[in-house]
């Protein structure tokens, strides 16, 4: 008897531990960023490039190498009356020489890396910012196709209490078989809404899943979070000062100026003489001066910059900086107009959703319960009631509908700006 209690309450444990293990909690925002953070793969290639601009700055500010020669003449070929002495002769030479970078050649080709790296990493910020908006998108879709799926269940449920009010006035002689037939024929359309809602929450799964590059099981995936609008909305300038603030395209863009500037000083600094130093020593045993036998020397070389001094890259830099500047204040045009019209189309739903929330719903709700109410009791006829129920279930997808247009659109606007200003 004890062992087969022993044997139970294992069996009960594993299978709580199971259902433990197949249940995952619903994720919410901040978590789904979290995880898109650090797990997508587009983002994380971006970040190695950004490495790759970092690694480069070593390379820049890397000195010349020193040259290195060693140089021997003299050695005997042919014997000399009869007797072969080879090295008796030979004349040996070793020299080093080093390339003198003048003009600060090296502190601007560091400075210019820098720079690069820094615009690298606004671009992959920028990236990022268009990479959440789209899993923020797929995020409010996930959600309003859940709110879908709920509306209709309620929708389901409530007309099945429907069909057994009236199968009880059908039994009781108050209604036409006909009028009965109608009413269970109308649930077809329940169930086939209800089918295509759980569709479009299980499309808007898979894609979210695939923006997290998540194998988990579209079952056992599930998001949370607040479908709902505020009608609080901060004046328009505050978004245009916000979004020159933290916009990373503006930010690359005004980055890519100073980056020009700088590789204009370089390519005047190139257009300067680098000296070459060089250095020697000789051992000579064939001189005929006894004391010059060992000798050592020095020489300086520098190129005369007669014809090519850099010109072109000085020209093609120049122009570089007036093409930066015309492309920082193009963007500073595109961030204007991505704020005026997201601001506008997020105060569109708002101006939209609020009498919805006020009046629109409520009326709905009780028209619908009044006609039923009435049709139950046989003051109504039955396409009165199909109509008040068709009525409301319209109003209620499109206020769904308006919700999640409404977030979506606030996404636009968190965009546009460069950070999260609607929640």
């Amino acid at each position: 008897m004890n062992s087969r209690l022993y044997w139970l309450a294992l069996a009960l444990i594993l299978l709580v531990a199971s259902s433990a293990a197949g249940a995952q909690q619903a994720l919410t925002w901040d978590q789904v960023k979290a995880k898109f953070e650090a797990s997508n793969p587009a983002l994380k290639a971006d970040a190695d490039n950004v490495d790759e601009m970092r690694a480069e700055e070593i390379t820049a500010y890397l000195r010349p190498n020193p040259q290195l020669g060693l140089l021997a003449d003299g050695t005997q070929i042919v014997p000399h009356n009869g007797v072969w002495t080879p090295f008796k002769g030979t004349y040996e030479e070793p020299s080093l020489s080093y390339l003198h970078e003048r003009d600060h050649k090296r502190e601007l080709r560091l400075e210019s890396a820098q720079q690069g790296t820094q615009i690298s990493e606004s671009q992959h910020e920028d990236l990022k910012r268009n990479l959440e908006f789209t899993l923020r998108s797929a995020f409010v879709q996930t959600l309003e196709a859940d709110a879908v799926v709920k509306m209709a269940q309620d929708d389901l449920d409530y007309y099945d209490k429907i069909i057994a009010i009236s199968r009880a006035r059908f039994n009781a002689g108050d209604i036409a078989s006909v009028d009965f037939d109608r009413i269970e024929l109308q649930r077809v359309q329940y169930e086939a809404e209800l089918q295509t809602a759980i569709v479009n929450l299980r499309t808007a799964k898979i894609q979210l899943l695939q923006l997290l590059d998540d194998r988990t099981p579209v079952a056992q995936f599930d998001v949370t979070g607040t479908f709902d609008f505020s009608d609080v909305l901060d004046p328009l300038e505050d978004f245009h000062q916000t979004a020159l603030a933290n916009r990373p395209d503006l930010q690359a863009a005004l980055q890519t100026i100073q980056q020009s500037e700088t590789n204009h000083k370089l390519a005047i600094s190139n257009g300067s003489t680098d000296p070459t130093f060089g250095a020697w020593y000789t051992h000579n045993s064939s001189t005929n001066n006894p004391d010059g036998l060992e000798t050592v020397g020095a020489s300086v070389n520098i190129p005369l910059r007669i014809f090519d001094r850099n010109q072109g890259e000085k020209q093609r830099t120049q122009i570089d900086i007036d093409r930066s500047r015309q492309a920082s204040e193009a963007t500073r045009a595109q961030v204007f107009s991505d704020v005026d019209t997201a601001y506008a189309e997020v105060a569109s739903n708002i101006t939209l959703l609020k009498p919805y929330k006020a009046q629109y719903n409520a009326q709905a709700l009780r028209v619908r319960d009044t006609v039923t109410y009435s049709y139950e009791h046989g003051g109504a006829s039955l396409m009165d009631f199909i109509n008040a129920q068709s009525d409301f279930r319209q109003v209620q997808l499109a206020y769904v509908q308006l919700i999640g247009a409404y977030l979506t659109a606030a996404a636009q606007l968190n965009l546009a700006v460069g950070r999260e200003v609607i929640q």
